[in-house]
Formats: C-alpha cells, sequence, structure tokens
C-alpha cells in the first residue's frame, strides 16, 4: 500500500459518520451474518430494488471529519455581520444565562430525551413543561396554557382554527387588526384559504365597528402592535363577544409583565413566542410558542397538556392530559399533534422565569421599557414626532424625508432598524441593550435629523404606558419561581429534574418515530456559535451570507440525495413540512384544472 493510499484508509477511520453511528466492523460482520449478507453493498442490493437504487453521488463532497466540519461551520457563521439588530417584529435580542446554556441547551440529557409519551421516563421534563404552562397561564392571565408550539405564526393559525372549531363552522370570516406581525398574518392566510376561511384586515381604530359588520367568527389582535403601540384592546373584546365572536390575542410575554393580562379583559385565547425569554434570535428559529385558553376551549386545544396525576405508589406524577385531542388516537377528528412542540426551547423559556423570578423580570421589561422612552425623548428632542404615544418597548419615529438617513446613520453605528414604510422607522430595544448602544442611537437620531448630540443626561423618560394598562395582578408566585436565583440552586434544580428522564445520554430508548435520533455534540454546538444564534430574521441579506450559503449547500446535497429538482428548508417541523407538502399538491392539482380533488387517503 503507497504512503497515500495508507494515509486515506487511516483518514478514513475518522468520518463523522463512523463516530455517529458507531458500529465496530466485528459488529457489522456479526449482524451480517445473521441476514445472510456478504457486505453492506451486498444487504443494500438485496433489499433496495435496482431500479430506485441511487447509485451516483458524485454530486456529494467527500465526508468530513468532526473537526473539519466544526471548522467549516464555524467559518459560515463568520460570514454572517453581527450587528445589533433592534428590528422587533417578534424577534429581540436576549441574554440566555449561562447556567441555562450549558445545561440544558447543550445538554444532551436535555436534548435528546424522546416525546414524553412514557410518564415514568420524563418526569423531570414534565415538571419543565408544567412550569412552562404555569408561567404563560399566569403571565396571560387565563387558567390554561400548552407546551408548547412551533412559533408565534402557526400558533396564531392555530387559534384561528380553535376559534372556527368553537363556532362548529358558523361564520367563516376572521377579523384582524392591521398591526399584527406581518409574517404572522402570513402564516394564518395560508392556513385559512384552503379550509375555506377568509381574513380580513383593518386598522386597530375601526376594529370594534368592523366587528358588528362583518360578524366574523372571530378577532386577532397583536398586543403591543407590531410597530409598538399599546392601547386598550378591552372594548375590542368586548365588541367581538356582543358579536358571538371569540378574542385572539397574541401578545409579547415580557410586555406582559408590566401590561394588564388579556385574559383580565375577557380575552379567549392568547398567544405568541417565547423566543425573548433566553432563546437565541438564530435567523429565525427554532422558538416555542405558547397558546393559552379560558377553560371552556381546553378540549380543543393544540399541542402537549401536562396534568398532575397521581402513580402507583398513590404519589403526585406527571402525565401528558386530554389525550384523546391527539392524532394518533382520534385521527382526522384530532385538535392535537404532540410531536410539534420546540420542547427544548419551551423548557429553556421556562428556566429563564425560574431563574430570573417574578421581580427579575419585572426589572427587565421596566430596564427596557425605560430604554424606549429615552430614546423616544432623544427622536422627539431632535424635531421627530413619534407614531404612538403609548408603547412597551417599540418607538416608531416619523422621520419623513429623513428615514433613509436614520437607517444609514444607524447602521453606521452598528444598528439594524425597522423602516416600517417610507417615511417610519422603528427602534425595538431590548434586554441586550446597553448605555453605550444608547448614546450610539442617540448620537445616530441626531446626525440623521441634522442636530447636535444631546446625552443621556438631558433625556427625560415620561410615562409611556397608559396607568389604566399597568398591571397589578401577581405572576408567577409558585414557589420553584421563587426559588432558584444562585448558580448552585439553578444547577442543583436543572439536574435533579434532568436525573429523572431517561435519555440517550443513559440508555437507548425502546420507542420509534421521526424524532428518535440522536444529535451528536459536534452537530448541536454551532447553534450557539454566535455567528448563527445573533442573526435577527429579517437582517439585510448581505448580512447573512453565510446562512444562506449553509442553506444553498444543504439544499444541493438534499436534491442530489433524493433526486427532487427543489427542496425547502422553510418548515420548522416534521409535521410542518408534512403541511407544505400537502399545500404544494394541491396547488399543483388546481394549476391542472384539478382542484376539486381534496381528499388525502
Amino acid at each position: 500500500m503507497s504512503a497515500l493510499a495508507e494515509l486515506a484508509a487511516l483518514e478514513e477511520q475518522d468520518e463523522f459518520s463512523r463516530r455517529h453511528i458507531g458500529p465496530s466492523e466485528a459488529e457489522i460482520a456479526e449482524m451480517l451474518k445473521v441476514v445472510g449478507a456478504a457486505s453492506l453493498d451486498d444487504l443494500a442490493a438485496r433489499t433496495v430494488p435496482s431500479a430506485i437504487r441511487q447509485a451516483d453521488l458524485s454530486a456529494l463532497p467527500p465526508p468530513a471529519t468532526e473537526a473539519e466540519a466544526i471548522a467549516e461551520l464555524r467559518a459560515l457563521s463568520e460570514k454572517n455581520r453581527r450587528l445589533k439588530s433592534l428590528i422587533g417584529m417578534g424577534y429581540n435580542g436576549t441574554v440566555t444565562p449561562p447556567v441555562i446554556l450549558r445545561n440544558v441547551l447543550e445538554n444532551p440529557g436535555w436534548y435528546t430525551a424522546y416525546t414524553p409519551y412514557q410518564a415514568e421516563i420524563a418526569q423531570g421534563r414534565l415538571e419543565a413543561l408544567v412550569n412552562f404552562q404555569t408561567m404563560m397561564a399566569d403571565l396571560t392571565g387565563l387558567p390554561i396554557a400548552n407546551a408548547s408550539l412551533l412559533d408565534e405564526g402557526t400558533a396564531a393559525a392555530e387559534a384561528m382554527a380553535l376559534a372556527h372549531a368553537a363556532h362548529k363552522g358558523k361564520g367563516n370570516t376572521l377579523l384582524v387588526a392591521a398591526d399584527l406581525h406581518p409574517q404572522t398574518l402570513a402564516v394564518v392566510r395560508v392556513r385559512a384559504e384552503p379550509v375555506g376561511i377568509t381574513v380580513k384586515t383593518v386598522a386597530p381604530a375601526e376594529i370594534t365597528a368592523a366587528v358588528g359588520l362583518e360578524k366574523p367568527f372571530a378577532i386577532l389582535i397583536q398586543y403591543p402592535g407590531t410597530t409598538g403601540e399599546v392601547r386598550d384592546i378591552a372594548p375590542e373584546i368586548k365588541a367581538a363577544h356582543d358579536a358571538g365572536a371569540l378574542a385572539i390575542v397574541a401578545a409579547d410575554p415580557l410586555a406582559l409583565c408590566l401590561l394588564t393580562p388579556p385574559g383580565e379583559m375577557g380575552a379567549d385565547v392568547v398567544v405568541g413566542s417565547t423566543q425573548r425569554f433566553g432563546v437565541p434570535l438564530g435567523y429565525g428559529g427554532p422558538h416555542a410558542a405558547y397558546m393559552a385558553v379560558k377553560d371552556a376551549y381546553k378540549r380543543l386545544l393544540p399541542g402537549r397538556l401536562v396534568g398532575v396525576s397521581i402513580d402507583a405508589a398513590g404519589q403526585p406524577a406527571l402525565r401528558l392530559a386530554l389525550q384523546t385531542r391527539e392524532q394518533h388516537i382520534r385521527r382526522e377528528k384530532a385538535t392535537s399533534n404532540i410531536c410539534t412542540a420546540q420542547v427544548l426551547l419551551a423548557v429553556m423559556a421556562s428556566m429563564y422565569a425560574v431563574w430570573h423570578g417574578p421581580e427579575g423580570l419585572k426589572r427587565i421589561a421596566r430596564r427596557v421599557h425605560l430604554q424606549a422612552a429615552l430614546i423616544a425623548d432623544a427622536a422627539q428632542k431632535a424635531g421627530f414626532a413619534l407614531r404612538h404615544d403609548h408603547f412597551f418597548d417599540t418607538v416608531a419615529i416619523e422621520a419623513g424625508d429623513k428615514a433613509d438617513a436614520l437607517m444609514q446613520r444607524a447602521l453606521a453605528h452598528g444598528f439594524n432598524l425597522r423602516r416600517v414604510d417610507a417615511g417610519c422607522v422603528a427602534i425595538s430595544l431590548d434586554e441586550t441593550v446597553t448605555r453605550k448602544d444608547l448614546v450610539a442611537l442617540d448620537a445616530a437620531i441626531c446626525e440623521a435629523a441634522g442636530c447636535a448630540k444631546l446625552g443621556l443626561g438631558l433625556l427625560e423618560s415620561p410615562p409611556r404606558l397608559q396607568k389604566a394598562l399597568e398591571r397589578t395582578s401577581p405572576f408567577l408566585t409558585a414557589e420553584v419561581f421563587n426559588s432558584h436565583h444562585s448558580e448552585h440552586a439553578m444547577l442543583r434544580y436543572l439536574k435533579r429534574l434532568e436525573e429523572k428522564d431517561i435519555a440517550l445520554n443513559r440508555s437507548m430508548i425502546p420507542l420509534g418515530s421521526c424524532t428518535m435520533k440522536l444529535n451528536a455534540t459536534a452537530e448541536m454546538m454551532p447553534i450557539t456559535f454566535p455567528g448563527f444564534a445573533d442573526i435577527h430574521p429579517f437582517v439585510p441579506l448581505d448580512q447573512a451570507e453565510g446562512y444562506f450559503e449553509l442553506v444553498k449547500r444543504l439544499e444541493s446535497w438534499l436534491c442530489a440525495i433524493t433526486g427532487f429538482a427543489a427542496v425547502s428548508l422553510q418548515p420548522n417541523a416534521g409535521s410542518q413540512g408534512e403541511y407544505a407538502g400537502l399545500l404544494a399538491i394541491r396547488a399543483w392539482h388546481k394549476a391542472r384544472g384539478e382542484g376539486h380533488r381534496n381528499i388525502c387517503l
């Protein structure tokens, strides 16, 4: 054997797949002997018909080692430009507490655990999910919340479906306030059309009057609005109820630490994202969403619901509740599919609340709001008007013909802002913003306005929330949210929960599913690289070149492997991939004039 051939053979032993899959040569030989095959190629030839066997994989690059793959991914992450994104729209900078980052997100005891069908081996995760449910029920002011959903857009669409089911098909119009996050509205529209629901948007000020005219089965309101406005939504909810409609509210959980909960205003369903509770931006996901409902709608609630039961020894225990809602039981009549959950991110968000507690969350919310008030004052002192007088974290500046200059000066100072329309620029503050950032934002505003810098010492922060909308009710009163605020206490709590579960770091799990796979350490590490973790989904495209290259490569590899002409990586769960596939098939039939074909076996 030549030196180069020997080198290649030695390098082959370090390929990622060998480490990841694991069997030794002796184990492979023993398994082949049992099934009567001479080699893996012989086994494949016997089991896969030649007509569908893929022989040419020349389009794929050669296998990489773990070290090579990590280096390649790090290089891709560094092609993304990390500016501070104050774009908002439901995605905000957040600080992941290191104790949660290392002991949950980077811990195989949490990220390799299986869907908790078997409560006996999932008590730790079930407790973390009860914490999530309690957190969201408390914050929203409703009695019951699930754990959890895929993202805010999906949650809003599920809320629409719940409201439609509650009306038993009487009425097919959903009335949406126009200050809903645009990406949420887009998802709702996509989900509405195939089931015959009409989505109508109206200006927030016109919702109350429009309810009487349109006779919707539900209304959908953002709280606070996508451009930051905090308004009293109680009259809109009352108008919906007077017309026999349900009221759905999409709410920011951090804002609910300071604002009157929608449940106290009469909302029937509240949805939203928990991303800003310690979960990195990640160019848009994954993040756990939530849904909270009135008790009357609990049997229509999608997603996992964890309840307290009694075990065989008569002790309190946790288990999945109301499972007759589930797809594996009720088939086409189901209202839920428990696989669609983003549980790891829900656990992170719940632990963020455990770590900070109610007082810590209120401090973060107050600081973010104060920062927004200071920036609003800077804008007004520079001569700009504000679109909204009342807001929580987002300041909408009417910059007129200076909007371009404001965007450019902010970019020069290292910030991405949101261009709402031709003359309006919005700035969404978050817990990562420092005093230094506030000084730089003040400078950008003054430079765009053509005036002298003011400095933080000259800025004022008059109240920007209506007194009538300030929260007065307590939240997160359970002991768990008031006990684990030191490193040691939190570390020990996380470890106690982890040890109640069986995950792949302990043993194989005798169940099979789409989630039955080991995410290797080398695969999980890159998601915490700052170049991947800190990118807002709506940054300018030239700031996400690493992501684009990553997506392009993966799409081309999947096309080469599957033989398809194109691949979409947009669905953030297998269930959503199935749904997107059904919509693609439906669109194909409609394009051929066969839109009447609506049965899927």
